[in-house]
């Protein structure tokens, strides 16, 4: 069964709380599928990803066709399910409860040592593919990003990675990308990129929560990574 199946009942069968907010919705996740962690893992993604795009476009203000498009690259979802999406992205658009209600809900899913989950950086990771789909970030996604990464105990030097990966900065440091000090031994530098790699395979993904049908969002992170890593080895040979 697919994940966009299993979204389908559990909004079925939760469709007397989903009217009262996606908050609800999030919490019904733990018991609706407590037997269950793999489902309950990739629901909660998929309600993270749609409510917390829903509370971006808000504060936005504006919903550009690019971002529309970018949310529908993350989101490849079934003609038979579309009503589904539709309906939780409506109910958080226009639920009253502000975005860092629901971000702290997301993170709760997480534990109370949730500093080290990794489906938290996938959320922003996706939240980043869809804002920056019409080629800049608005100063209030940036603020909700930033304050996102924040509620999610993403720390500062770890958020800015992020952004580095994401968005054409000018000359942006390689080394920002991968996360490491500039100056360090090129075979240290060999030795963080390999484990950046095999920790971000879409294997590796899956296992935590992301949904195979979400797996854009892991070959993007790679492609940063490899890219910021090969443009240190090219300085190197040529230094």
């Amino acid at each position: 069964m697919s994940i966009w199946d299993r979204l389908g009942d559990f909004i079925a069968r939760i469709s007397a709380s989903a009217a009262n907010g996606v908050a609800d919705v999030v919490e019904a996740v733990r018991t609706v599928f407590s037997g269950d962690a793999e489902t309950r893992r990739r629901v909660a993604f998929s309600v993270a990803m749609i409510a917390l795009s829903a509370k971006m476009a808000k504060a936005d203000g504006v919903v550009s066709q690019a971002e529309v498009r970018a949310f529908y690259e993350i989101f490849a979802v079934p003609p038979e399910h579309a009503r589904d999406v539709a309906r939780l992205y409506d109910i958080a658009q226009q639920d009253v409860a502000g975005f860092e209600f629901y971000a702290e809900r997301m993170a709760k899913l997480c534990g109370s040592g949730h500093s080290n989950c990794g489906m938290l950086e996938d959320i922003l990771d996706g939240l980043f593919h869809i804002a920056k789909a019409d080629g800049m970030m608005h100063q209030c996604e940036g603020s909700f990003l930033h304050r996102v990464s924040e509620i999610f105990r993403i720390d500062e030097m770890h958020y800015q990675t992020i952004v580095a990966r994401h968005l054409d900065l000018g000359d942006t440091d390689p080394y920002r990308v991968l996360g490491i000090e500039r100056g360090k031994p090129f075979e240290d530098v060999r030795k963080h990129y390999r484990k950046l790699v095999a920790s971000n395979h879409p294997d590796k993904l899956i296992a935590r929560g992301l949904p195979e049908e979400f797996i854009r969002i892991a070959t993007t992170r790679i492609a940063a990574i490899n890219a910021a890593y090969e443009m240190i080895e090219r300085g190197l040979r040529h230094a």
